[in-house]
């Protein structure tokens, strides 16, 4: 080792021995250490170069840089991939939906299409089974006023034109003569006359044997009709004008009573101008009344009479 005191170097600039190197970067190995020539040598080159950094950092800087733009460039080209794959994938997801959504349309335009031609053809089809109804009504109409007596509308016409409830005008007579009065031709005359009068004048009251609570004036039983005078069950009884007595018929008189007040009703709102039809509707409104007349009078009548 050097143990000698610290020689001045002689012929070496005065700025240039205040220099200190460290030794870790000058000096060699532990075995293999350079004498002070070499520090001395080391000051020459460092005051050569004028204590400029050394060239290869430049060059060392630039490669770092240029390193440093390549990495982000690839981070930036990966993360633009990433975006344009998941923009590419839910473009497909919205052509898919669009395309799920066209199909749909699709369908329903047809649906609907098919239901329009169903309601056109099931309106014809309507349309036409009317038309048929109507003419098979048309020609069941001529072929019945071809079957009709004429003398009789003939009648009913002149009654229409001035309605009335005598019985002696050609129209009520001929009711009278032919339905009428067989309907209320029961065996009990004498009450039969009085039926009819009580008919006549609208003043016939039927009513049902149970509705009735408070005491009357019976004039026969339950199981007797007061007008055929035949053993019967009795679940109505009649009752004439103001008259407290009460009489108990069966379900075959009630029917012929009841099928005589609904012809007198209906007359009755002719008279009254309360219907407002034309004279053939009218007129086969009464021939109605009149075959009710007539099978009550031979003892068909509905179970619930």
């Amino acid at each position: 080792m050097w143990s000698g005191p610290p020689q001045q170097d002689e012929g070496l600039p005065v700025g240039l021995s205040a220099i200190s190197v460290p030794w870790k970067n000058l000096g060699p190995s532990k075995g293999n250490r350079k004498s002070p020539g070499g520090l001395v040598e080391a000051s020459a080159s460092w005051e050569e170069a004028g204590g400029e950094e050394h060239p290869a950092a430049a060059p060392l800087d630039v490669s770092r840089l240029r390193s440093s733009s390549m990495e982000i460039r690839e981070k930036g080209s990966e993360f633009l991939k990433e975006e344009l794959y998941k923009a590419q994938k839910e473009l497909k997801l919205k052509d898919e939906e669009c395309e799920r959504l066209c199909k749909v349309r699709a369908q329903l335009e047809q649906e609907l299409e098919e239901l329009t031609a169903s309601l056109f053809e099931e309106a014809h089809k309507m349309v036409r089974e009317a038309n048929m109804k109507q003419a098979a009504s048309e020609k069941q109409l001529k072929e019945a006023w071809g079957k009709v007596d004429t003398t009789l509308f003939a009648e009913f016409q002149a009654w229409r034109a001035s309605p009335t409830l005598d019985k002696n005008c050609p129209f009520l007579e001929r009711v009278y003569r032919e339905d009428v009065g067989p309907c209320l031709d029961f065996t009990v005359q004498e009450l039969s006359a009085l039926v009819r009068t009580a008919v006549e004048d609208n003043t016939l009251t039927i009513e049902p044997v149970a509705s009735q609570t408070l005491p009357n004036v019976e004039c026969n039983n339950t199981n007797t009709c007061a007008l055929s005078g035949l053993a019967r069950t009795c679940h109505h009884r009649i009752r004439l004008g103001d008259s407290d007595g009460h009489y108990y018929i069966s379900p075959s008189s009630r029917a012929r009573i009841t099928a005589v007040c609904n012809f007198f009703t209906y007359v009755r709102y002719i008279q009254q101008g309360l219907v407002r039809q034309d004279a053939e509707p009218m007129f086969w409104e009464i021939m109605r009344l009149r075959k009710g007349m007539s099978l009550a009078k031979l003892g068909f009548f509905p179970q619930e009479a």
